[in-house]
């Protein structure tokens, strides 16, 4: 696959084209150092330039099927602008780079064409940054000899290395559900900005299927002949765990690792979870090799490091937008789910006057799934998401000269049953408002396989037609809701989590930021490093909160200013 920019085919020059027109026909020898020559080539390029800015660019699908790759017959951003009726600014303000083949990655630069405008800009010391790190990932990644050199004093055990080449290296081990793995790497990627190191995301047995590669010119997988022996097995009594390491060599020399291990999921104990504290350039900064597993959003914690708050408020004057802004950079779905993505989206989606989105994730299967249904059909009432509806009387009359306005809601869920009763009780009874509602679900594969290919596609799939919503309902606690409602730049309604079966009075809230919520973050106050499940980051680092739907958590926002009177 070409990441570099231009063509991945050969592609005939106008020359032959020339030569291959019938126009040209039996002189076209004579013709070719002639005026004949010139006027037909005059004659076919203008008919080319013509056909070109008139006909449309066309994707063509075959299947109606969401799980089927997509049939790529031609695509490009302009012609996608012209179908849509608008322009688009397909770098989101400088956020992207250009000069990657399209037809590689389509949706890196289509997706600005299914989505609003962007609802938080880039940082211009950010759009730096981000080129720098790009540049780091070329000089130092896998196939450089920096890397190659890395990996040999790796494979030796050879120590003291010091940061050789000035190449560090960050290896992330993501795990649990899709959504989990997305936080994952999209907050390992801002701690390899703030540590100067290279990210090299395991690429576990579905990565390469979901997303493209984000660097020109290098790769963000780990290589398959990764020399450290057992990485995939690192816990968190490891020997070269950050919490042992500190413990027990707190004044030695970093150097003297081959490389050390943070584990930070979201059961870490507080030993491991002092690394948000470090002053990454007086220890882990002479060790070549970082190798971090978790399964959580890990970016609050790190703004609550004063060594790094400066830093980030330059790359975020805005503390809200963190995984927004870094997703749309990084993470781009491969043509096969961005196919899967379009097509479900023009057939049910794009017509509607307006969308609504409906993740769905019951975490207790004891819980009555109509206690669950009761809750959502609450929720869109009481903020007027959804209209009621009349039963047992007729239909409104048409209105005449007009349509009546349609509202199209997108159903995501392992379960395909609360969809059901949704377009049931719309088929059944019209609307209160009049309007025409349609109730849509990709897929209801009822139960969760992590791992696998086809069943994460169509996680991932759904992930960004929520994201393409104009309003959005997401369960407390799911990382799938944090993640569809963050890739749109959705703040989202949010489903409390029922309790011992019992569905809360608040049935769902607007949450206080677009934000994912991190659910094991550090609970420290990195002056003194006292560990304290009830400390109030707020006091410290106001945009850092407590989450709407888990005490314990935390998630960024921007802080309310109270305005004098």
């Amino acid at each position: 696959m070409d990441t570099t920019g231009g063509s991945t085919e050969d592609e005939p020059s106008w020359l032959e084209i020339e030569k291959a027109s019938p126009f040209t026909g039996k002189k076209s020898k004579e013709a070719a150092s002639g005026k004949d020559a010139r006027r037909w080539s005059s004659v076919v390029s203008s008919i080319l330039v013509v056909l070109i800015m008139t006909v449309p660019p066309i994707l063509l699908i075959l299947s109606g099927r969401l799980d089927e790759p997509a049939v790529w017959i031609k695509s490009t951003v302009a012609g996608l602008g012209a179908q849509r009726g608008s322009k688009k600014d397909v770098l989101l303000g400088g956020l992207l780079l250009p000069g990657f083949d399209e037809r590689s990655c389509a949706s890196r630069y289509q997706s600005a064409y299914y989505r609003k405008n962007m609802t938080r800009s880039p940082a211009p010391y950010l759009i730096k940054r981000l080129r720098e790190q790009g540049a780091l990932q070329r000089r130092c990644g896998p196939g450089s000899e920096p890397y190659t050199r890395a990996s040999e004093r790796l494979r030796s055990g050879q120590k003291r290395v010091d940061t050789v080449d000035g190449c560090g290296y960050l290896v992330l081990l993501s795990y649990r559900g899709l959504g989990n793995r997305i936080l994952a790497v999209a907050s390992a990627f801002l701690y390899a900005i703030l540590t100067d190191r290279v990210l090299l995301v395991d690429r576990e047995k579905t990565l390469g299927d979901l997303f493209c590669e984000p660097f020109p010119g290098t790769t963000w997988l780990l290589p398959l002949d990764f020399p450290l022996e057992g990485y995939e097995d690192l816990g968190e009594s490891a020997a070269e765990s950050y919490a042992n390491v500190t413990l027990h060599n707190n004044t030695g020399p970093a150097s003297e690792h081959r490389f050390v291990y943070l584990h930070l999921d979201h059961g870490a104990t507080p030993a491991n979870r002092l690394v948000y504290c470090d002053d990454h350039r007086q220890f882990l900064h002479r060790v070549q090799w970082v190798v971090l597993r978790t399964d959580s959003y890990i970016a609050p914690s790190l703004f609550l490091n004063p060594v790094y708050q400066d830093e980030l408020d330059r790359l975020f004057p805005r503390k809200d937008s963190v995984f927004y802004i870094i997703s749309r950079y990084l993470l781009h779905p491969t043509n096969d789910v961005w196919g899967m993505v379009t097509r479900f989206y023009n057939s049910y989606l794009g017509s509607a006057d307006e969308t609504l989105g409906i993740q769905v994730r019951a975490f207790d299967d004891d819980t009555p799934p109509q206690n669950i249904l009761d809750q959502i059909l609450a929720c869109t009432s009481q903020e007027h998401l959804l209209p009621g509806v009349i039963a047992g009387g007729p239909p409104p009359p048409p209105k005449t000269g007009s349509r009546a306005r349609s509202k199209a809601v997108l159903m995501t869920g392992l379960n395909g049953w609360y969809h059901d009763s949704i377009r049931e009780m719309y088929w059944q009874s019209p609307s209160a408002n009049g309007e025409v509602v349609s109730v849509h679900q990709p897929s209801h594969e009822e139960y969760q396989l992590t791992g696998v290919a086809t069943h994460d596609m169509k996680a991932l799939a759904e992930m960004y037609l929520l994201s393409m919503t104009d309003k959005i309902i997401t369960s407390g606690w799911s990382t799938f809701g944090y993640v569809g409602s963050a890739l749109g730049g959705l703040t989202p309604y949010l489903m409390m989590r029922p309790v011992h079966l019992k569905v809360p009075d608040l049935r769902c809230k607007r949450a206080m930021s677009m934000e994912p919520c991190a659910h094991g973050p550090a609970y420290f106050e990195c002056t003194r490093k006292e560990y304290n499940r009830v400390f109030h980051t707020d006091n410290m680092v106001p945009h850092v909160q407590a989450c709407e739907d888990m005490g314990w958590g935390l998630k960024l926002t921007e802080p309310i200013v109270e305005k004098k009177t």
